[in-house]
């Protein structure tokens, strides 16, 4: 930070807070020193977004409106999405996380497509593609008088594309899929991550329509429809397509499920053309070349004395609208088409995090049914003021330009200013920004461990939670400690049956409490709601199949469910540690992983042959995967052997630390020297090309061509910092660091 300013943070965030501002979101300088304060971060972005005020009227007072959304920011009420956090006032300006490309049913199409993919995952943004259009597998191809390859080959193609640019992005890239449930490969597609081996940038999910869910209802077939023609190309029954659905969803979470035909229901431009996708976590339905930007109220800061102060929920709910309104506007966009049907409709997001703190602070259960009467009425309040606000906007500003007004005057509504207003979004990072619970979640723990470097295990404990025990004198460092090894704190009898009925868990909850939950907030909300369904590991087929329904009967427009421990990256963060899990030490500072060393290992010895002589690669595995790398030299001493077991020394360091191979393979794979040796597939280029061909080797020896490698975490912990992992909205993120598998 910088030494000597008079503000070195703003008020009120926590040491993870700062950690994730520091880590994604201040300004640095080539050499990556930190040249801002998170004060100096809220000043930067509410002065650039304050001065498309003047675009408007040159006597508005920017100044004026500069300092309301600093301090609404600096004072953690409200939020705006992460692009905007980190461009907003610097070069690249791009400041939307959210968008849609089109994917049409030729070459050019496609490619033109993953080439505007890349360009929007180098600002910053997340894509979403409907594959629907695209004809399927084996159809007609009458330029080449060959056969397609179908929807799925050309989504590796999008997800290779987002693999290569992420590499050195701030953000991470990440993509939603969808495939209509009458496309002909509808059941390939629902299939498609059943390995967890490819399509790791994307989730996925099925385009459900009402001709579906009615043949659903009936037990009956539904047909299928080329896109390529219209025609009908053969029926499927609806049942057997559900269960394979549901089935797959139990097994790691995926597909999930999008109702298409709510979507357009409540399309506001119906005339420009039909929603076919959203945004990567589901919350946001978008046109072709369209783009949004979020933002998200801290409902936690709503309350006061005990109860919401629904005057400052007004008005943070209308700045909040003036600032997203003036983003619009000065937003740099990444493609021409995108401006355009951006300021076209000039849609926004507005949300909510900070919902489960909220409840605590008001001492009402997230699973009461007085917790989701008041879920709605807070959504009406805020979709009720961020409309009127946008009518406001609209008298000083003027409509959005694709207003239909013969639509609009039919339904005898006034001209307003944003086509969409609210959307509830997973806040992943912003809310640990805001030190809140991440959107209409559940709280996800309420005290947890985390191992730091020698062993150390420090015990991170819910604000609220914390302050009570002390308030309540039943705080004591053992029953912390116990409370993050038990997982939950109902049914421990040293703590209030009223404090346990209150501090409720996401696996406290029943699904259907979950599901309740979504569909209150989705009443009052213009675009969709992003939230997880959470069940425990011991849940059922029919347990999905009940969730899946209800959220269609409940007037959800999509649902994600999340299976505890099905994903291979996925990590436990409660509860105790598994006797046969690995061992693990979190190295805090250098944000790695790395496995303590067994006295004994097995292991594998591959000969190659290299233009220094033969180089001998030993690979050894402990029960959790690829462990070590050794390497000798035919020939002891010299710079070779010394290089090799340099290379050595760091693939152990890697695999240790749960790096996957094909990482290493790809770093050191086609590394040429002065000395090459052998021909055509037996050719080595040299030594480092050697160990990634013996990696190769004992892939396909031990796993069917596929490396055998599971994650090594401890039960808690991130593959950056050792931190909580929450699943939300389809996505894995961090509250310690901000990590997160697809933003």
């Amino acid at each position: 930070m910088k030494k000597g300013s008079s503000v070195m943070m703003a008020p009120g965030l926590t040491k993870n807070a700062m950690t994730v501002l520091a880590r994604r979101y201040l300004k640095r300088d080539k050499e990556g020193k930190v040249l801002e304060t998170p004060a100096e971060l809220f000043r930067r972005v509410a002065n650039a977004i304050a001065a498309a005020d003047g675009k408007f009227d040159p006597k508005n007072d920017i100044a004026e409106s500069a300092m309301k959304f600093y301090s609404m920011m600096a004072g953690l009420e409200f939020v705006p999405n992460s692009p905007t956090l980190m461009n907003a006032g610097r070069e690249l300006g791009q400041l939307s996380a959210c968008f849609v490309l089109p994917v049409g049913d030729s070459m050019e199409e496609i490619f033109d497509a993953v080439k505007y993919t890349a360009l929007i995952h180098k600002s910053g943004g997340g894509t979403g593609f409907s594959f629907s259009r695209l004809r399927p597998a084996n159809d007609v191809v009458k330029t080449t008088t060959g056969v397609s390859s179908g929807p799925i080959s050309f989504m590796r193609v999008f997800d290779v594309a987002t693999e290569t640019i992420k590499q050195g992005g701030t953000r991470r890239g990440a993509n939603m899929g969808i495939l209509r449930v009458d496309h002909p490969d509808i059941m390939d597609f629902i299939m498609c991550k059943a390995d967890k081996k490819q399509l790791n940038n994307f989730n996925i999910s099925v385009g459900l329509t009402e001709d579906f869910m009615t043949a659903l209802k009936n037990d009956d077939n539904y047909n299928l429809i080329n896109p390529r023609s219209g025609e009908i190309h053969g029926n499927l029954n609806a049942q057997k397509v559900f269960n394979r659905i549901v089935t797959q969803a139990w097994k790691n979470g995926e597909p999930g499920i999008v109702f298409l035909d709510r979507l357009n229901r409540d399309n506001p431009t119906p005339q420009l053309g039909v929603i076919e996708s959203t945004n990567p976590c589901g919350e946001q339905p978008l046109l072709p070349y369209e783009s949004c930007n979020l933002g998200s109220i801290n409902l936690a800061k709503m309350v006061a004395k005990g109860d919401i102060s629904w005057s400052r929920l007004r008005e943070v709910v209308r700045l909040a609208v003036h600032f997203l309104d003036n983003v619009v506007e000065v937003n740099r966009y990444p493609l021409k088409e995108i401006e355009r049907q951006t300021l076209g409709n000039r849609k926004i997001g507005l949300g909510v995090m900070g919902w489960a703190d909220m409840l605590i602070q008001l001492g009402i259960p997230y699973d009461a049914d007085e917790a989701v009467g008041l879920a709605e009425k807070v959504m009406k309040f805020i979709n009720d003021e961020g409309h009127a606000a946008s009518r406001e906007l609209a008298l000083q500003r003027g409509q959005f330009p694709n207003f239909p007004g013969s639509l609009f005057d039919q339904r005898e509504e006034p001209p307003i200013r944003n086509a969409t207003i609210t959307t509830i979004a997973p806040t992943g990072t912003i809310s640990i920004i805001a030190n809140a619970s991440s959107g209409v979640e559940p709280i996800f723990a309420v005290s947890y461990v985390r191992q730091v470097m020698d062993d150390d295990v420090l015990v991170e404990v819910h604000s609220h939670f914390e302050r009570i025990a002390k308030e309540r004198g039943f705080y004591s460092p053992s029953l912390m400690q116990s409370i993050a090894e038990h997982g939950s704190i109902r049914g421990m009898k040293e703590i209030p049956e009223d404090i346990q009925r209150i501090f409720v868990t996401a696996h406290d909850i029943s699904p259907e409490v979950h599901i309740r939950m979504q569909s209150a907030f989705q009443k009052y909300t213009d675009n969709a709601v992003s939230k997880t369904v959470n069940f425990t590991n011991g849940a059922t087929i029919d347990d999905v199949t009940t969730v899946y329904r209800l959220a269609y009967e409940l007037c959800c427009k999509g649902v994600t469910i999340y299976r505890d421990g099905t994903r291979d990256k996925q990590v436990l963060s409660t509860g105790t540690r598994d006797k046969e899990s690995p061992q693990a030490v979190v190295v805090e500072d250098r944000g790695v992983i790395k496995r303590e060393r067994p006295k004994v290992l097995k292991g594998w010895t591959y000969q190659m042959q290299t233009g220094c002589g033969p180089l001998y690669v030993t690979v050894n595995e402990d029960k959790t995967g690829l462990f070590e790398l050794f390497t000798t030299m035919g020939k002891a001493g010299g710079c070779a052997a010394s290089q090799c077991e340099a290379i050595g020394r760091m693939v152990s360091l890697a695999w240790r630390s749960g790096i996957q191979a094909r990482q290493i393979i790809k770093q050191l794979q086609g590394i040429s020297c002065h000395s090459p040796s052998g021909f055509g597939e037996n050719k080595i280029l040299s030594c480092a090309d050697a160990v990634a061909k013996a990696i190769q080797s004992h892939m396909a020896a031990n796993g069917d061509g596929e490396v055998r490698e599971k994650m090594a975490f401890v039960k808690g912990a991130c593959p950056d910092c050792g931190g909580i992992i929450e699943h939300e909205g389809g996505c894995a993120v961090c509250r310690l660091c901000g990590y997160s598998e697809c933003a």
